[in-house]
């Protein structure tokens, strides 16, 4: 789902980077070329004293210099999956000789224009299927240590978004890590399941393209981030939304194995997931809509008209239960302890529903009035509604729209992390958190009847350090950058100045000024209707 857009460009007087980053870099070099027989290749020249060159495993690149982050853009981490590289998975990207230019992003991943509060969401740059691209910012002060590494999934719902919509420029400055922001295939792109792709499959499975992608994205982290100055031992997955689901399936994922020691899911884990066979049976469908009883037929078509076809309604491009990448439910997997015990933090926003409401009647032109709330709400939950209508009276609200919300926060949101959070605990570290600026998006000054509150996206900033607002809300932002990026080194979220997080079952309330600790989460959010038997498991 939509977050703020915090790319916001460095300073550009170029700087010496880390005296560790070029010698590391060069040393690699030396070493990828003895082992892989290139030794006779031409040498590249060595590197001015103010550039920003830097090889990885498949070439050198050469990024920007800024005052506080360099930043190296567009690097390939991938094959681009076109041809008959489309929906398979991703294949290692070519070697390049000479030194790549890393100064301007690679294109975002095949979407629809994305009109949100915070822009288009594809960032800068043309959507297309050669777009398995990331970028590495790194602090522009030397260290004479590798960093933690801090790698980004972007949310949009699997349909839209890009890493370099995002960035890291300032989260690596002030929190002293590497960050990584990566594009990986969305919509039908990214996942598509079809008996035939099953078919061309070793394991008989298909529709997780996107996921995998993110996995490739972490592997190249992993092999090649030293050269930048991170610690290839040291490594977060965080994302948010579509990215927060991201990284709790990777959670659960056999695949992901080894590619990340801690991990940060916002406003995203528990999520559940159709299985192969209900996406198989949509993608024979839509394919039929296209004419095409096969994939040969579907690889025929062009990109462009494939998009075209995949904005239908009755469309659900999300990843799925294959019993490989996904083998369970994530709910499921965590209560059964099959999933990757590395230290978690998770959380959600205080109002997540409102910016949904917001979109969908407000900012449509149609207010949502009191007459139409209960029409609202049976349209969603059926015969369910007169149970939620009676734990959500308007009466408890101060409008419609807030009512709305706080359903659509805690069914859709709250509950869910929170269960997921709850499971953890009893195998790893496990730590929660409620977002709780009730002015975060004011500065935006959208044109709804009703206040926003802290709703879905809007604790994005205050992570990347792209909050100038009320001195609260900076000490805010800067308390919860310390927080994330001291987990990110220790696996432990505590900052400077900044009140102790305890594990769960308490829950860091994030507010200006007053950074509480809550114990009555599940009741607070009526997870007891939402998840039977929820709030009495969180209190045993």
């Amino acid at each position: 789902m939509p977050g703020p857009h915090t790319r916001n460009k460095a300073g550009t007087a170029r700087r010496s980077p880390s005296w560790r980053r070029r010698s590391r870099g060069v040393l690699a070099g030396a070493l990828l070329l003895s082992a892989t027989g290139l030794g006779a290749a031409p040498a590249a020249p060595a590197p001015a004293a103010d550039d920003t060159t830097v090889t990885t495993r498949y070439g050198q690149v050469r990024g920007t210099a800024g005052e506080r982050a360099d930043e190296y853009l567009g690097i390939p981490y991938a094959a681009p999956p076109v041809g008959g590289l489309r929906w398979k998975p991703p294949a290692a990207p070519a070697r390049w000789t000479g030194v790549r230019d890393a100064t301007a992003p690679g294109n975002p991943c095949m979407q629809t224009g994305s009109s949100t509060p915070w822009g288009d969401l594809a960032g800068p740059g043309t959507p297309g299927e050669d777009c398995l691209y990331l970028n590495v910012h790194t602090p522009a002060e030397r260290s004479l240590r590798d960093r933690p590494v801090m790698v980004w999934i972007h949310g949009g719902g699997f349909t839209i978004g890009s890493g370099t919509f995002y960035d890291g420029g300032e989260l690596a400055a002030r929190g002293d890590v590497v960050v990584v922001t990566l594009n990986y295939r969305l919509g039908a792109f990214g996942y598509l399941a079809h008996p035939g792709l099953a078919g061309e499959s070793a394991d008989g499975v298909s529709g997780n393209y996107g996921l995998l992608d993110q996995q490739a994205a972490l592997r190249w982290v992993r092999q090649n981030i030293g050269a930048f100055g991170g610690d290839a031992r040291n490594v977060t997955v965080f994302g948010e939304s579509a990215g927060g689901g991201s990284v709790c399936q990777h959670l659960v994922s056999p695949r992901a194995t080894g590619l990340f020691d801690r991990a940060i899911a916002q406003s995203g884990c528990g999520f559940p997931l159709p299985t192969q066979e209900s996406q198989q049976r949509n993608g024979v469908s839509w394919a039929g809509s296209l004419g095409c009883a096969d994939i040969a037929c579907l690889r025929g078509r062009p990109a462009a008209e494939l998009l075209a076809a995949s904005t239908s309604p009755s469309a659900r491009w999300v990843p799925n239960v294959d019993g490989r990448v996904v083998p369970l439910q994530i709910a499921d997997a965590l209560e059964s302890g099959r999933f990757h015990r590395v230290p978690v933090l998770q959380g959600t926003t205080a109002d997540e529903g409102r910016l949904t409401v917001a979109t969908t009647y407000d900012l449509a032109g149609r207010p949502l009035t009191a007459a139409g709330y209960p029409v609202a709400v049976r349209a969603l939950y059926g015969d369910r509604a007169d149970a939620i209508l009676a734990r959500y009276p308007l009466s408890a609200h101060g409008s419609p729209a807030e009512a709305l919300g706080a359903i659509l926060t805690d069914a859709q949101f709250a509950c869910l992390q929170s269960r997921s959070a709850r499971l953890m605990a009893g195998h790893t570290l496990s730590y929660q958190y409620e977002f709780a600026d009730r002015g975060a998006m004011d500065h935006l000054g959208l044109p709804v009847s009703f206040p926003l509150g802290a709703p879905h996206g809007s604790e994005i900033r205050y992570v990347f350090g792209g909050v100038s607002g009320t001195p609260a809300q900076n000490a805010l932002a800067a308390r919860m950058l310390g927080y994330w990026t001291a987990f990110a080194r220790t696996g432990v979220p505590y900052a400077a100045d900044a009140p102790h997080w305890n594990r769960y079952p308490k829950v860091q309330v994030l507010a200006p000024g007053a950074i509480t600790s809550s114990t009555t989460f599940p009741q607070d959010h009526r997870c007891d209707l939402w998840l039977p038997g929820e709030t009495a498991a969180a209190r045993r």
